[in-house]
């Protein structure tokens, strides 16, 4: 059985981080998200990859090859001009071939037990196709699923409230027949002007087609914004085989799990409370505090008398000293100075809200920082608001707050105003 994996998307809900990489590149316990995916498929005995790219697919390309430093083989093709994932998947058919086969969107974390049983179901049941599901608790917000018994008879788009037939949400795991490139060609235009792949899998079922569902109960997760690469390294840490390959100096306490790679070095005085992972050739401390489900890339400096929360902070970035990084997302690059706050919880109480796409979304958090885009820099003394997005090679200057969000490529400085008086000290 072939893999097909969808990969050309922006990832525009996922910006800043997006601007400088596709979003299958992004770093989840300290590799890409599309390794996961392969290393999954992998497992599972499917080593005929095709990927199709489209947005930075260089990036995509560099990183993968052709498959032969993962063990599988891959081939990319290529969607120019997107039109929706019904168009992604007819681009496909003829590398495919006529036999079943496996179809991921590129942007969903899922554990790698999950391709091995939905596989055994579908040679077990022999059905036309599997469409994956997860139950959730706000179905208004997916596609989800009306069945009865295994077979899916319906596809209905964010319900309104209270109206879903099921909980189950489509969870963007297949596995096709070839008959879905037939009703590929016959899908009409959808509201978003796009071809939609659901559309191609109501026609199946509305020509009698078997449909069967396959749910999900172990890991998933759809990346769709910043914060849920938060999410995603607090699902996978707690379990994730972490091993220190690091130099610990004297008084240094660690309470696993906490994975430390080769040359990193831990100075003394540090504090870990796992689960942690941190990356190769990073120099933390001394007397830092990183507390559980934080990741640091490779090369990330830590300075003296740092705390560091349930964030992750990317490769070559700096954290220096008398600094609070909570429930931040770092980009590469960064370089922050010293006595950097990140605020990450509202005096005001309730879920911390931010803007995606200009529109205020709640990312239904208590607790969520600062994101900061790749290679930008603050002076000392900055305090960023709970939510707040910096985007990519941005500048602050010293003692600021920021309230607000940062466009790329923006310098901002302090404006502020010196008073002098004559003055005369008396007893």
């Amino acid at each position: 059985m072939k893999a097909l994996l969808l990969c050309a998307g922006k990832g525009t809900r996922l910006r800043p981080f997006t601007f400088t990489r596709p979003k299958h590149l992004l770093p989840i316990v300290g590799k890409p998200l599309i390794k996961h995916i392969i290393d999954g498929l992998k497992a599972a005995g499917i080593k005929d990859i095709i990927i199709l790219i489209g947005y930075l697919d260089k990036l995509i390309k560099e990183y993968l090859g052709d498959g032969s430093e993962f063990g599988v083989n891959i081939e990319f093709v290529n969607q120019d001009d997107p039109k929706g994932t019904a168009q992604a998947v007819g681009l496909a058919e003829e590398i495919i071939g006529s036999e079943p086969f496996f179809m991921q969107y590129g942007d969903v974390l899922i554990s790698a037990d999950v391709y091995i049983s939905i596989i055994k179901k579908f040679e077990k049941k022999k059905p036309h196709s599997i469409l994956s599901v997860y139950s959730v608790e706000d179905p208004s917000k997916y596609g989800v699923i009306a069945k009865e018994n295994d077979k899916v008879k319906k596809i209905i788009e964010k319900p309104d409230p209270g109206s879903a037939p099921t909980n189950l949400a489509n969870a963007g795991v297949y596995i096709f027949s070839h008959d879905i490139f037939n009703a590929i060609k016959r899908t009409k235009l959808s509201k978003r002007n796009e071809y939609e792949i659901t559309d191609s899998i109501q026609m199946l079922i509305d020509d009698d087609f078997e449909i069967i569902d396959f749910e999900i109960n172990s890991i998933w997760k759809d990346i769709g914004v910043p914060w849920d690469l938060l999410e995603a390294n607090e699902l996978l840490l707690p379990n994730w085989p972490l091993e220190n390959r690091g130099i610990i100096e004297n008084n240094v306490t660690i309470k696993d799990p906490v994975g430390i790679g080769e040359g990193t070095v831990i100075r003394s005085g540090s504090y870990i409370d796992g689960p942690v992972l941190i990356g190769k050739n990073c120099d933390i401390g001394p007397n830092c505090y990183l507390r559980s489900n934080t990741v640091l890339g490779d090369k990330v400096r830590v300075g003296n008398a740092c705390e560091i929360k349930a964030s992750l902070v990317m490769s070559n970035s700096k954290i220096p000293h008398l600094s609070y990084i909570g429930d931040s997302i770092i980009g590469r690059n960064v370089n922050l100075g010293a006595g950097t706050i990140t605020a990450n919880l509202k005096f005001t109480k309730g879920s911390v809200k931010a803007y995606i796409k200009d529109k205020r979304v709640d990312s239904r958090r208590k607790k969520l920082g600062a994101i900061i885009g790749d290679n930008s820099q603050s002076g000392i003394g900055v305090t960023f608001m709970p939510g707040v997005i910096i985007g990519v090679n941005c500048v602050i200057g010293p003692n600021m707050n920021i309230w607000e969000d940062i466009p790329n490529d923006t310098l901002i400085l302090p404006k502020e105003e010196t008073i002098k008086k004559d003055w005369t000290f008396k007893n």
